[in-house]
């Protein structure tokens, strides 16, 4: 019998209360009563089942001002040998923020449930930072239960509750529920509870089915319940928000700006710098060098980056609460919290306006429709505005040089200023590269003869991130080290070239120079056809090339694909020629126009005994609509089938 909901209200702020002991161990006992404890469903109709078959997965969830207590419940059947494969479970939380109660872990045979939780006696709890060679220390804590004796036919019933609250941010939270499993489910259940008087709000993505929203009393309930569900899949190639289908979101934020809000005082507070800060000296060297702000805040930028190593903090109060200016100064390590409150504060201390925006690093695309929620932010840097324009400084990065306008924007996409007043979602906007990241330039002398050995020099210059990279590799490692690596990594794909010697240098605007110097094997072979010798580049006209796959029916299936943005290369092949080319002809497109996103130059001319090739390619935009796909793979193989040869006369 479940519970009335008119209690849910009066129980909901005593079930969230809970949150504020949170524990570094979890508790044990039946759900709340506000939890509705479903039976074990039946095996679902599927003739193509996995080896572990779901028979119900339970979300149930109370929200109110304080937090949110989150119910989840999986019961899952071992159909096959592979299935026992994923013997064990497992829950992590944090310790300051929440409170876990394990309700049930057991295995249901032939009728007899046995219990494995027994009161924790066999669950393991331990603080396992998985992310320390990365420098990250969340202080998590993890209770995990090694299922003894599961065999072929066994049901396993897992299930717990986790009690959430962020007093750093008022009590705000979000939910997410995800339609995200193999085959059939016997039961999918997703049922939100909230207050009036709380301000959740709620959407679903295309695939989800709409849920009812019912109230009893001054209680609200939003629930779905299938039977015998599958999951939607996501499109093949589409854009980062296409790839959510059959999503419910829930929060109680009011809005971007809410969040906005909440965080400002906390970098506000942290960014208070001493009178007798050691801070101060470095700032006015700054000061000193130049008058001009742009200097100063990529001054201010190399600082941070320089003289603070990164190591992230979200122990305690650190998973939002940056350490103050001072501390992060004077451990000399600081997480993108403490370096963006460091590089806040030397630059306004320098009169550069600046300010904190929150972005996410891997989920970026399409935040501007979600719903408001703080979870969805894993990174925070600095934007700073000189002369009107936006630079986005982060201080967690190394090695960068030359000045601030070399500075590219990040490619997070959307970006959330963190203002006492609030803000709203701001778009980061990029822009197709103007100059090539990559360029390279292969010279095969074949001046001596067809048959004799081709001096080769390979020359590659790489810039932004390409020629960053070898900089800071050139700053770690042994130069002998790196020289070895280049060799490896250029003979790997350039076998036709027995490298003899290998230079490389950076300038001090981070453009990387990269010269092999060696032999090229030519391998001139007989046309039959025309009677002739002819060279063929390397790689060219194999028709190779990766294609934009196509894609199965469901949700989204007609979302256009994401391609790489910004990317710009060019690259050209000269081949000097006996007789000063003399008789000799080439053959290679000399064309020029745009294949999907990316706009593609190719030419092939014999001028001054020397046969020249080139190629070049820029990316315009980031997606392609859906129904210039096909034309566009066409586009890609007729050019890949293209070939490039250097004809030598009849009978040379």
């Amino acid at each position: 019998m479940s519970f009335p909901l008119t209690a849910v209200a009066a129980l909901s702020a005593l079930a969230l209360a809970g949150a504020a002991r949170a524990d570094e161990k979890p508790s044990y006992g039946p759900p709340a009563k506000w939890v509705q404890v479903a039976d074990i469903p039946a095996p679902p109709v599927d003739d193509q089942p996995p080896s572990a078959q779901l028979l119900l997965n339970d979300n149930q969830s109370l929200h109110d001002t304080a937090g949110s207590a989150f119910y989840n419940r999986r019961i899952v059947k071992v159909l096959k040998p592979e299935g026992l494969q994923s013997g064990s479970r497992s829950i992590t939380w944090d310790p300051v923020r929440d409170k876990i109660t394990l309700h049930t872990l057991a295995i249901i045979r032939n009728g007899q449930r046995i219990d494995l939780l027994n009161q924790g006696q066999d669950v393991l709890v331990l603080r396992r930072e998985k992310n320390l060679e990365r420098a990250m220390l969340d202080g998590r804590m993890t209770a995990s239960v090694q299922i003894k004796d599961l065999q072929v036919g066994d049901i396993v019933d897992w299930a717990y509750t986790q009690e959430h609250t962020e007093a750093l941010l008022g009590g705000r939270t979000s939910d997410f529920e995800a339609m995200a499993w193999s085959g059939v489910a016997s039961r999918y259940r997703v049922r939100l509870l909230w207050a009036d008087g709380t301000p959740l709000t709620w959407r679903v993505t295309t695939g989800f089915p709409q849920p009812k929203v019912s109230k009893t009393g001054k209680t609200n309930e939003l629930l779905v319940d299938l039977t015998d569900a599958k999951s939607p899949k996501p499109p093949i190639g589409a854009p980062m928000r296409f790839l959510r289908p059959g999503m419910l979101e829930a929060t109680t934020y009011t809005g971007w700006d809410d969040i906005s809000r909440r965080m400002a005082p906390l970098y506000a507070k942290a960014s208070e710098l001493s009178a007798d800060s050691s801070l101060r000296p470095e700032i006015a060297q700054i000061a000193a060098a130049s008058a001009d702000p742009k200097v100063r805040a990529f001054k201010a930028l190399q600082l941070v980056e320089d003289k603070t190593r990164y190591l992230f903090l979200g122990m305690g109060d650190g998973g939002y609460k940056p350490a103050s200016v001072d501390e992060t100064w004077s451990r000399r390590f600081g997480d993108c919290k403490g370096k963006t409150v460091l590089l806040l504060t030397v630059l306004r201390e320098l009169g550069v306006e600046a300010e904190p925006v929150l972005v996410s690093t891997n989920g970026g695309d399409g935040l501007d429709a979600r719903l408001p929620s703080a979870a969805l932010f894993n990174h925070v840097l600095v934007r700073a505005r000189i002369d009107g324009k936006s630079y986005w400084l982060d201080g967690t990065r190394s090695g960068d040089v030359g000045a601030i306008d070399d500075l590219r924007p990040p490619p997070f996409r959307w970006a959330l200023p963190v203002r006492a007043s609030g803000a709203a979602i701001e778009e980061i906007v990029q822009k197709p590269l103007d100059r090539p990241d990559t360029e390279g330039l292969i010279r095969i002398d074949a001046s001596g003869g067809l048959d004799k050995p081709a001096p080769t020099v390979m020359t590659t210059t790489l810039r932004g991130e390409g020629g960053l990279g070898l900089a800071r590799a050139l700053r770690v490692a042994p130069r002998a080290d790196l020289e070895r690596s280049l060799k490896q990594q250029f003979s790997s794909s350039n076998s036709w070239l027995t490298i003899e010697k290998i230079d490389f240098d950076v300038t001090p605007q981070g453009v990387a120079r990269i010269v092999i110097s060696g032999v090229a094997d030519m391998e001139w072979r007989l046309n039959d056809d025309v009677g002739a010798l002819e060279y063929k580049l390397p790689g060219s006209g194999s028709g190779s090339v990766k294609a934009f796959p196509r894609r199965e029916p469901g949700p989204n299936a007609d979302a256009p694909y994401a391609t790489a943005f910004p990317v710009y290369s060019s690259a050209v092949i000269e081949v000097v020629l006996p007789n000063q080319g003399g008789g000799f002809s080439v053959k290679g497109p000399n064309w020029s126009g745009r294949v999907a996103n990316v706009e593609v130059s190719r030419t092939a001319e014999l001028r001054d005994g020397v046969a020249r090739f080139t190629q070049s390619s820029r990316s315009i935009g980031r997606e392609l609509p859906f129904a210039d796909v096909e034309e566009a793979n066409k586009a890609a193989r007729r050019l890949a089938g293209e070939v490039q040869i250097v004809r030598a006369p009849k009978g040379s």
